[in-house]
């Protein structure tokens, strides 16, 4: 009985060991082994999860962004940390991921701020703001409480103030003229609702219906199908037939949104991209902001 269990442990070795021999035909897998000292029989063990790593790995190289992303967890890479004489597979963070998430950092931080903006802080002095500034004084001076007023889809480089300009806005309507108010940061409302599906129909009916709605940083979320045809594209539906004011920020163009919101994970999708646009198209004017990056 003992030399069948051998014989069968032999069998399985063997097996292993033509595996990893295939594997080893492949360039990337050789040098990742080699690069994290990973020994012959380790390599054996952990042949599957490591040829993952690799393949993984081939995805990033020729991804452009987390929109793009084909790997099992969004943003992340399953990486080995060899240990002694046992192997730990880490779900590992991609540069575009540590930008998004770093982002996202500053981006909670800087909402904090935001509630306490006013119209009396922005700063007038940089002549590259002067367009939106007035924008905003001739919206605030419009603004009635059966407001039918188009928003503003305000684009343009990074930390350049564009969401404070438009919280001041909205928070002195809030204040001096009793205006119901929202500001989303909307990547992480996308997150939330995905995370806890019981949110998902009082937040969309709320958003729908909210006096002034703040879209921040649209185009910064991972697209899915989801996110864009069943949330964003049902609220814009519903506050553009009500001719509701949606205000949006985003560091991408008309153009580049659009773009963006073509590409799934699993597919592309131009005709539905184009409706969302024409949807902001109807609800907003298009301003562009390029200055020096505030949140230094």
């Amino acid at each position: 009985m003992e030399q069948v269990k051998m014989t069968l442990s032999e069998k399985i070795d063997k097996e292993l060991e033509s595996n990893l021999q295939k594997s080893m035909e492949d360039k990337d897998f050789c040098t990742l082994v080699k690069r994290l000292k990973i020994s012959k029989n380790l390599a054996k063990k952990n042949n599957s999860q490591l040829q993952d790593t690799c393949s993984e790995l081939k995805n990033c190289s020729t991804c452009k962004g987390l929109f793009m992303c084909k790997n099992r967890v969004s943003g992340h890479v399953l990486y080995p940390s060899v240990e002694e004489e046992s192997i730990k597979f880490i779900y590992t963070p991609c540069k575009y991921q540590k930008l998004q998430d770093k982002a996202e950092a500053e981006k909670m931080d800087s909402l904090n701020e935001l509630k306490h903006a006013r119209m009396k802080d922005i700063d007038p002095s940089d002549k590259n703001r002067l367009d939106v500034i007035r924008w905003l004084k001739t919206y605030y001076d419009k603004y009635e409480k059966v407001n039918t007023l188009k928003g503003l889809y305000l684009h343009g480089s990074f930390g350049s103030g564009k969401t404070f300009l438009i919280a001041a806005l909205l928070n002195e309507l809030e204040i001096k003229k009793n205006a119901q108010i929202e500001i989303v940061y909307f990547p992480e409302l996308l997150r939330n609702m995905k995370e806890d599906f019981s949110l998902v129909e009082d937040k969309l009916k709320y958003l729908q219906n909210v006096d002034i709605l703040l879209l921040d940083d649209i185009g910064a979320e991972n697209v899915t199908v989801w996110g864009r045809d069943e949330i964003l594209g049902t609220i814009l539906q519903y506050r553009m037939n009500n001719k509701l004011t949606t205000f949006f920020t985003s560091n991408l163009n008309i153009q580049e949104l659009e773009t963006h919101l073509s590409i799934t994970k699993n597919s592309e999708d131009k005709v539905k991209s184009r409706r969302i646009i024409e949807r902001i198209k109807q609800l907003t004017d298009d301003l562009e902001l390029i200055s020096e990056n505030r949140r230094k």
